[in-house]
């Protein structure tokens, strides 16, 4: 598998975010960001068990990759940016989240 510059993995990066990141929430999602000094962003999506089980967190990380997708070409580079699923998103749709997600980059001045 090829390594991939734009998604986050290493441990030493989320707790740099969850340190002296920044954060906003918003009805189905949580956005922690933090420069990191680099020309692009990176990314990661997160759900942990309070969002269900296996399948409904699998899906709520689906949900969010496609939402961000659809409005990645707006994203302000040189950023970390860690989407973490609230348990509200389980039986939502991608039209919800994808509304909640912006709002969220937006009120970060994420958006471009």
């Amino acid at each position: 598998m090829a390594h991939r510059p734009d998604v986050l993995r290493f441990k030493r990066d989320f707790d740099r975010i969850y340190k002296s990141g920044r954060s906003r929430r918003d009805k189905y999602v949580v956005v922690l960001h933090r420069a990191n000094g680099l020309d692009h962003y990176r990314k990661a999506f997160l759900a942990s068990r309070k969002v269900g089980g296996a399948v409904t967190r699998n899906r709520a990380r689906r949900l969010m990759k496609e939402s961000f997708r659809k409005m990645e070409k707006d994203i302000r580079p040189g950023m970390d940016i860690l989407f973490i699923a609230r348990s509200t998103i389980a039986g939502t749709g991608c039209a919800d989240v994808e509304a909640s997600m912006r709002q969220a980059l937006k009120k970060s001045g994420l958006l471009q």
